[in-house]
């Protein structure tokens, strides 16, 4: 992640986002065609490089664009990015049910993102470098940073549980036989609201949306753990999607806002806090499962979507403050 932000910071973040996306279309089809476990785990390595060095830049470039329009759009993006995801269950889904061989999936994959990153090139944003805040600085670290990067660690705690153990909890407490119900409600309904977000936002302010994000977030999960039947575990993982929906693109809006470093620096930090969240969740609640059971282990997303709330107050308390001085 820090390379990451360097390299977004020292060059536009044009050129760095299309290499590194035809680089990690490239990786994707080394994997499907590798035979040794050395080449297997060195294409691996440059696919998770490339990937997170797109992640800072195509952010990078959301914020940029966002200065070009007076109303939200930095939820819509990440709205898309959700669509994504659904299309490529439902893609493999479809490859898997036809029999295709995995080498032939991740090779139709590559070659389609391989063309669409070349093809973008010419409509991107340029010129986007910063003359100022493109290196992480030692010493105190600027408190709105930090604190926005635990909203991103408290948030991807819950998405990233809820990417891994949806489809469990469906599977081994409700013995669903298409366990895949949950994860799949979970990401239409974070989708859905992420293309709304940007307009309640608008409506009502962020420090509001942050309430309300980690409230639905905590009836969700209740909901699910509380009364744990089919129908009421789909609504409430649909409204823990609604709930985490707008936590991470905020963050990142007001992280590329920040005084003391560049879009893409600042983009960095936020998005390590966060994927330090996403690696934490899981296996946290793995452990705590083996400890008591699942169900009481969900309640953990309970507790971060709680804690949610005094950590986003706290952060606009501090950035009025710092306004009036």
């Amino acid at each position: 992640m820090p390379i990451s932000g360097w390299l977004v910071s020292r060059f536009n973040s044009r050129g760095p986002l299309v290499v590194s996306y035809a680089l990690n279309s490239l990786m994707l089809l080394c994997i499907g065609f590798t035979t040794s476990i050395y080449s297997l785990v060195a294409a691996v390595v440059v696919f998770a490089f490339t990937l997170r060095i797109f992640n800072i830049s195509i952010n990078t470039q959301a914020i940029n664009l966002q200065t070009h329009f007076t109303g939200k759009i930095v939820g819509s993006f990440h709205g898309f990015w959700s669509t994504g995801g659904i299309a490529g269950i439902l893609f493999s889904t479809a490859l898997l049910a036809m029999n295709v061989e995995v080498h032939t999936h991740f090779a139709l994959v590559a070659v389609l993102t391989f063309v669409v990153a070349v093809y973008s090139y010419q409509f991107l944003l340029t010129d986007d470098k910063t003359a100022r805040g493109n290196k992480l600085k030692l010493g105190k670290p600027d408190p709105i940073i930090v604190m926005l990067g635990v909203l991103a660690f408290l948030s991807s705690i819950c998405e990233g549980g809820m990417f891994d153990w949806s489809g469990i909890y469906f599977q081994k407490v409700l013995n669903v036989k298409i366990f895949t119900y949950g994860y799949l409600i979970f990401m239409t309904f974070m989708a859905l609201s992420r293309f709304l977000s940007d307009f309640i936002i608008q409506r009502i302010g962020m420090p509001k949306t942050y309430i309300l994000s980690a409230t639905l977030i905590v009836i969700g999960i209740l909901l699910a753990v509380l009364a744990p039947y089919f129908w009421t575990a789909l609504i409430g993982f649909s409204i823990v999607g609604f709930g985490t929906a707008a936590i991470i693109p905020m963050s990142f809006s007001m992280a590329g806002a920040s005084k003391k470093y560049s879009a893409g620096l600042a983009i960095s930090v936020i998005t390590t806090y966060s994927i330090t969240g996403m690696l934490i969740g899981p296996p946290l609640i793995g452990y705590l499962a083996q400890t008591f059971e699942l169900r009481a282990a969900f309640i953990t997303f309970a507790i971060c979507g709680l804690m949610i709330i005094p950590v986003s107050q706290m952060l606009f308390r501090y950035k009025n403050r710092m306004t009036n001085k």
